[in-house]
């Protein structure tokens, strides 16, 4: 397989396991799945089906107990923290449901990028700034805070903020459950810009309008799969 071809995330067998108070609880059971450049998957299940779990290792915030994972085709299953954390800073982006939760108050939409990248260990000029929130449709934004933006603006910021080590993935939970439907598909359409230039999406969701948008899905309960395509 050539690096052109590379999913740009990859789980294989997946299995995690916590323990709780002396008790093993199984989140995942063998979990497969491929994850494309510039496609979105949607990752749907009821509560408690596996999709957090899903996720948090995909974005490299915690290991699997067993199987493989591979991001940009790099195993990173059993990746010390350090390498883990590099991995975050440098090739994955990750958004909370809660479009605020992911922004500081107090900066504006055009700080908010400037700092991302420089906790990423980059720098990016205005242009650069101009050139991100342009794509996603933010271009007169630029000097506008979180309190001044509407929950579509300010999740397409979130992203944006993912956006400035060019990611080969981003990884998003439940984006849309705090939005209207106008914003929601300003979000989406957000997305699909960004799946178009390369992007790989992989969210979780209940949304049937995220659902409706999804090149590829994996369906999860009790953390196995019912469905994947």
């Amino acid at each position: 397989m050539s690096v052109a071809t590379l999913p740009s995330a990859a789980c294989h067998g997946l299995g995690k396991v916590y323990r709780i108070d002396g008790v093993d609880s199984t989140a995942l059971h063998s979990v497969s799945k491929e994850f494309p450049p510039g496609t979105l998957t949607v990752v749907a299940g009821p509560s408690g089906s596996g999709k957090s779990s899903l996720l948090r290792i995909l974005a490299c915030v915690d290991r699997p107990t067993s199987g493989l994972v591979e991001i940009g085709g790099l195993s990173v299953g059993d990746a010390r923290r350090r390498i883990r954390r590099r991995l975050r800073r440098r090739q994955i982006g990750y958004i909370f449901p809660d479009p605020i939760e992911n922004l500081i108050e107090y900066l504006t939409a055009a700080d908010q990028l400037r700092l991302s990248a420089r906790l990423r260990g980059r720098r990016i000029d205005d242009d650069d700034v101009e050139r991100i929130l342009g794509r996603l449709g933010l271009g007169h934004r630029l000097d506008h805070k979180p309190r001044e933006l509407s929950g579509g603006e300010q999740q397409r910021t979130s992203i944006a903020c993912a956006l400035v080590q060019d990611p080969v993935l981003v990884v998003a939970d439940e984006p849309t459950a705090e939005l209207d439907s106008v914003a929601a598909e300003q979000v989406l359409d957000g997305v699909r810009v960004l799946c178009d230039e390369g992007v790989a999406f992989v969210i979780a969701s209940h949304d049937p309008r995220v659902i409706e948008r999804a090149d590829h899905a994996l369906r999860l309960d009790h953390g196995r799969t019912v469905e994947s395509w």
